[in-house]
């Protein structure tokens, strides 16, 4: 029984020095032009990034569908969408989840907004977004305002799920639209 302990301790370090070595770009900052896409959303229709030029972008990572920080922020997005449009922008958001996870998180939710699907993780790890643990990928709880001219506005690296949303409004009021 102790070996079998120390087994899955040993296991368990392992895992979390690999993910901390994982191979991610660094968080794009503010002023450089954000990393370009092109992602499948949840109707299976191929966006990018340059298709929301010329409007203000709120593009945000989450790491999973329907759990209950994801649920939280995506609903917020969802509950403050004619706001975010009033003043000039669109929601975006990224996971790995495939197109099937996001479709079903969107119709259960209602989210009007795109989910795209970076199942390789390659667009999360452009923005610095991606936790590798070798046997799976997420994305990190991160948050880009790209301006209409798709340079990075603000980075939001901690976010907290109940505030978010509003966060990115009072934000986006001291813009010039």
């Amino acid at each position: 029984m102790i070996k079998i302990a120390l087994l899955l301790l040993v296991c368990l370090a392992v895992l979390l020095a690999l993910s901390r070595t994982s191979v991610a770009a660094e968080v794009p900052q503010v002023g450089e032009d954000a990393p370009p896409f092109r992602l499948t959303d949840q109707h299976g229709q191929i966006r990018t990034l340059a298709e929301f030029s010329g409007k203000w972008t709120v593009l945000y990572f989450y790491p999973k569908d329907d759990t209950p920080g994801c649920t939280k922020e995506a609903c917020s997005f969802r509950d403050d969408l004619a706001q975010l449009e009033k003043l000039g922008a669109r929601v975006v958001g990224i996971s790995v989840d495939d197109t099937d996870s996001h479709s079903k998180f969107a119709d259960k939710y209602h989210l009007s907004f795109p989910l795209l699907a970076d199942q390789d993780g390659k667009i999360a790890a452009s923005y610095g977004a991606l936790v590798n643990l070798v046997v799976m990928k997420i994305a990190k709880r991160y948050t880009f305002l790209i301006n209409p001219a798709g340079k990075i506005a603000k980075v939001y690296l901690s976010v907290d799920t109940s505030r978010h949303s509003q966060e990115i409004i009072d934000d986006l009021k001291k813009q010039p639209i």
